[in-house]
């Protein structure tokens, strides 16, 4: 690889920022992934964003994701978003020559991701120990549901599944009854962490010249969020309550209807932005002064009541009207935002990705690097590079 593992320091830091721009940090960086569905292709993804060549080897029928819907011209939604930037192989590793294919890209990789079912990669003989003996600067990476230990590692695991067996699902919804995280939210934490884990690998190969594995599961990425619940209860003896969008533990903090079936969320933080509120919000500066309602604790105590009062004054005037009532007394809001809300957010940036299917402008990713986005490389078609690839690294 070409990667510079330190620096000479023989240049100011403003020319190092113009000498790698976003989208190039990772030049030279040859990534290998086994993948499918989100986890991986997650992880992968953001290397690829940061200028790594990826090399994603699909089955011959294609990574199941990209049949997950037909939206976005035909092609779905979870492969575009997550499969930008990389070169697709189709491969049949019940095959000797494709699987001679695969052994000769990894033994010039530096990464090699995968979220097979436990033991199926060793199982089509690339066991991840035995290629880090073989090569040992290989930085090797395994998604699964559960880990490589313990009753549950064979347990097949999908997102929805992690989110009710972590206890997500038990906090999450309605006291009426439990809902489901409106996005991928297992698979997503493990795609994260799995990045994460990745960097921390290639700059400790910088300094020790070694890979390492590192494991990451669905489950345990997701239970490390859930640690704040875990904590309440392991030592507080408190099980957080299901309240929807309202916050169990503060009042006012939630969603209120506005008069033209619109709604809007927000916090009172402190007794100086209550009062605030009461005043130049509900215009009721007497409901800052009842005591059922003088301090955070006693609100909590009396939320029916309160929200009784707050629902009133909200019902009759529209949601942009309140936002703007809200923004004046300097009160933290958020529009419950729609689809429709959220494709027309004056805050949003865009970036515009090629697929198989034509142009995709798509919201663009969340950090900015000395004010840029990263320039984003095409998602492919099944097996498009796979000629190329035979061709270079041999049949």
């Amino acid at each position: 690889m070409t990667m510079r593992d330190e620096d000479d320091g023989t240049q100011p830091a403003e020319a190092h920022a113009s000498d790698c721009p976003p989208g190039t940090e990772l030049s030279g960086l040859l990534v290998v992934t086994l993948e499918q569905a989100v986890a991986a292709p997650y992880a992968s993804s953001r290397l690829a964003d940061a200028g790594a060549r990826v090399i994603k080897i699909e089955r011959p029928e294609g990574d199941f994701a990209r049949r997950y819907d037909t939206c976005v011209d035909g092609e779905s939604a979870y492969f575009v978003w997550l499969n930008r930037g990389k070169e697709s192989i189709a491969l049949d590793l019940r095959d000797t020559g494709d699987k001679a294919v695969l052994a000769a890209i990894l033994a010039k990789a530096d990464v090699f991701i995968q979220n097979l079912a436990p033991g199926a990669v060793a199982r089509l003989g690339f066991d991840q120990a035995e290629l880090r003996a073989r090569h040992p600067r290989l930085i090797t990476c395994a998604i699964s549901g559960y880990g490589d230990e313990g009753p549950y590692r064979d347990l097949k695991a999908y997102d929805l599944l992690v989110q009710a067996e972590s206890g997500l699902s038990e906090i999450t919804g309605t006291p009426e009854g439990r809902a489901r995280t409106g996005v991928s939210v297992c698979d997503i934490a493990a795609g994260m962490t799995a990045y994460q884990n990745i960097l921390q690998a290639l700059i400790a190969r910088g300094i020790s010249g070694r890979g390492r594995h590192v494991a990451v599961s669905l489950y345990h990425a997701l239970a490390d969020w859930m640690n704040v619940p875990y904590l309440q209860y392991a030592y507080g003896g408190v099980t957080p309550q299901r309240c929807g969008l309202n916050h169990p533990t503060i009042a006012p903090y939630g969603d209120y209807a506005c008069a033209d079936g619109k709604s809007v969320l927000f916090s009172i933080q402190n007794e100086t932005e209550w009062r605030n509120f009461c005043t130049q919000v509900l215009y009721r500066p007497d409901v800052a002064a009842d005591p059922r309602f003088i301090n955070n604790p006693a609100r909590v105590r009396n939320r029916p009541a309160l929200d009784a009062i707050i629902e009133t004054v909200f019902a009759a005037i529209p949601r942009d009207a309140m936002a703007a009532r809200l923004e004046a007394a300097r009160i933290a809001y958020g529009r419950v935002s729609t689809m429709a809300d959220l494709r027309a957010h004056p805050q949003n940036r865009f970036v515009t990705v090629e697929t198989p299917a034509g142009a995709v402008t798509m919201l663009a990713p969340g950090a900015l690097a000395d004010g840029q986005s990263p320039a984003l490389r095409p998602v492919p078609a099944l097996d498009a590079h796979g000629a190329a690839l035979r061709r270079e690294f041999g049949e």
